[in-house]
């Protein structure tokens, strides 16, 4: 993907295999044989950047296990480019019995690599966003399980805003008047990406009712009026001089805003705990901003996903597997998203239970979350975001005509669209 849409996690590597609560070193069904597992499953992790994240995912594979002795699960840790990996090793014979997803895609649907999760899920549907149900759904089937959000919202420096008689942006005009007013020699007044347009493009659209596919799925609409007028904020902060750019992090990580380089920066959820330990109560955090009096303050939900691979051997019990760790146990989904890294537990009830999100920044982020999230469609690939990112570019930095350049990306990725569907 394009800085859009890229990963944002740091990348190590193992494999372990538990089987009666012994750890095996990780190779075949001989292992699990020996001791009496008659099933074993292989379940792939990106590489978390979080300490302690592989210890926990060994663990609750190890807990199955003393729950269920017939299965073993191996449990590997997936180094470098996770996608790619995955990708073409689902399409082999080695394919794992379970995975995550992060951006959920309609082709892998579409190429038969996912088993629906339908019935696991029947009765829990109410435990999850639309946006969660929406973005791992295709051909009125559900293909993957939420295990964690990770929001994203706007990050300020409470001092520094007010200082300079500045309240919190509520629109955009607000937030494009405060981030030239807090730009200096020393400091930009926001970051929003080193290239200089991160998630900005998406934000600006749903901040102005636009959206890049129709309601169906079926027409790219990213090129009409509401759009325009919206790309067209993005040339405004560029011209105003007052984004951060080509800085040594992307917006992703919290380094900027820590170090006063920017006033304002667009960040993560997760990004927390570092901004609380260096800045204490000096901080806190919007949606982004409505566009126009028609529009409507919103925020970039990501995350994970539980995926059972179609392909595999024991379909069935690795779908039991994801039921188990991800609707029954609420313990572990809470100890995955607060005891390493920092993350909304996806599902309702979990969430209302865990009490790192009961007040102060982080409950505002949660609630932002609940009220403001809007995720890409599973029909927006990697073609169609290229098309769409360069033609920002050029509108933003080069002053090119906004509606020629976003008609001419819109018949591009509609013809990307029609292939996917076809």
């Amino acid at each position: 993907m394009s800085t859009t849409m890229s990963s944002r996690r740091a990348f190590l590597g193992g494999s372990l295999l538990f089987v009666g609560g012994m750890a095996l070193a990780a190779c075949g069904k001989d292992d699990a044989a020996k001791a009496g597992a008659k099933i074993m499953l292989e379940q792939w992790y990106h590489a978390y950047g979080e300490a302690g994240t592989q210890q926990a995912a060994i663990r609750y594979a190890k807990e199955y296990t003393k729950a269920n002795p017939d299965v073993a699960i191996k449990v590997t840790w997936i180094a470098g480019d996770y996608s790619a990996k995955l990708h073409s090793t689902l399409l082999t014979p080695q394919a794992p019995d379970l995975f995550e997803i992060g951006d959920f895609q309609y082709i892998d649907v579409k190429n038969g690599l996912f088993a629906p999760l339908d019935d696991i899920v029947k009765g829990q549907e109410g435990q999850y966003t639309k946006v969660a149900l929406d973005s791992a759904s295709a051909d009125g089937k559900l293909y993957g399980l939420k295990m964690m959000d990770d929001a994203m919202v706007l990050y300020y420096r409470k001092s520094v805003l007010q200082q300079a008689g500045i309240t919190p942006p509520a629109t955009f005009a607000e937030l494009a008047a405060a981030a030239k007013k807090l730009t200096s020699r020393e400091r930009k007044g926001l970051f929003i990406g080193s290239d200089g347009l991160g998630n900005a493009p998406y934000l600006l659209l749903w901040s102005n009712g636009a959206d890049l596919l129709d309601p169906e799925g079926k027409k790219v609409v990213f090129n009409s009026a509401e759009s325009i007028a919206a790309i067209s904020g993005l040339k405004q902060l560029h011209d105003d001089k007052s984004l951060l750019q080509d800085f040594t992090t992307d917006w992703y990580d919290p380094g900027a805003f820590i170090q006063g380089a920017a006033a304002m920066q667009w960040c993560g959820l997760w990004a927390m705990p570092a901004i609380k330990k260096a800045l204490g109560d000096d901080f806190g955090v919007v949606a982004w901003p409505k566009f126009g009096d028609a529009g409507q303050p919103v925020s970039r939900v990501g995350g994970w996903f539980a995926v059972a691979g179609a392909k595999g051997k024991h379909v069935e019990e690795a779908k039991k597997f994801i039921q188990w760790l991800w609707i029954k146990q609420a313990d572990l989904q809470k100890d995955w998203c607060v005891s390493y890294g920092f993350h909304v537990p996806a599902r309702k009830s979990v969430a209302a239970q865990t009490t790192e999100f009961g007040s102060g920044p982080a409950k505002d982020a949660a609630d932002i979350l609940a009220n403001t999230s809007k995720a890409y469609p599973n029909l927006w690939n990697t073609a169609m975001d290229s098309a769409f990112a360069q033609a920002v570019l050029k509108i933003a930095k080069s002053g090119g005509d906004a509606k020629a350049l976003l008609d001419e990306a819109a018949a591009k990725c509609q013809a990307e669209l029609d292939k996917q569907l076809a």
